[in-house]
């Protein structure tokens, strides 16, 4: 690609992770960051690559995923959303595109991330949605799980809450919300921060729910921070349940939000 006259645009993705290998591309797997960029390829007539705002792993689902990418290619705004679902899968969408300055990164400029878990409480399965949520069979105490959440606020180490295998550098993160509520049968879980370790909101929320089926005491989870060893905390919830749903930017790149964030999450 030459480098004269190139501009950059963002892009607002939502897609269904049951099919994939997580965003990442991988080699002989099916990955949503590889379809995407095969799509823009296409349309810009020249290689794309791609940053996102977080890699979401295998399973998991986004409303809220945002990426960005550079090209030479001059064409139609529409080119970049009803041209380049064309070429997608029905699994992932384009929902909006808007042209950013240079400055502008998907990763690097993003403020905060929020994430929504999906819990369906109630004794028999679901065959609609069974790749959309957890089901937990066993009555959930929502209130407990709520309290218990609120020491994850602010500024820890969350080394607890971490994989094993995670690569990051620090340990630390901040929290901003942390919210656990009720619909009915369904459990939601709303997690907002500046960024995450990897499978740091599986490993909350499978800690969360043995909170709430009563089979740890009270002031578990502030325990676990303090111990800073995965070991400790519950097992790591499964990514079917986990929807990317927003990720916040400075106010001056004024980048839309998609069609129903709104509806997912406050």
């Amino acid at each position: 690609m030459a480098f004269n006259n190139i501009k950059r645009f963002a892009l607002g993705v939502e897609y269904d992770g049951s099919l994939y290998y997580g965003w990442q591309s991988q080699k002989r797997v099916p990955s949503i960051q590889a379809e995407i960029e095969r799509a823009l390829s296409i349309i810009a007539n020249h290689k794309v690559d791609v940053i996102c705002a977080g890699r979401t792993d295998a399973g998991v689902h986004s409303i809220g995923q945002v990426i960005h990418f550079n090209t030479t290619a001059v064409r139609k705004k529409s080119s970049w959303s009803i041209g380049v679902n064309s070429y997608l899968s029905k699994n992932i969408s384009i929902v909006w595109v808007r042209e950013v300055p240079e400055s502008f990164h998907a990763r690097y400029s993003a403020i905060t991330r929020s994430y929504r878990y999906i819990i369906y409480n109630y004794s028999l399965r679901s065959a609609i949605f069974q790749n959309k949520i957890n089901h937990i069979y066993r009555k959930l105490n929502v209130n407990k799980m709520y309290s218990e959440a609120q020491f994850l606020l602010g500024e820890h180490d969350f080394t607890s809450f971490r994989a094993l295998s995670c690569q990051s550098y620090s340990p630390f993160r901040n929290i901003k919300k942390l919210n656990v509520f009720r619909l009915n049968h369904w459990v939601i879980i709303d997690i907002t921060a500046n960024s995450f370790l990897h499978h740091m909101v599986r490993n909350i929320v499978g800690s969360l729910i043995e909170i709430g089926i009563s089979k740890k005491k009270e002031f578990w989870i502030k325990e676990l921070l303090q111990k800073k060893d995965r070991n400790y905390a519950g097992a790591t919830a499964p990514a079917k349940g986990l929807y990317l749903v927003y990720v916040e930017y400075p106010l001056h790149f004024n980048l839309p939000k998609s069609p129903y964030t709104s509806i997912f999450f406050k």
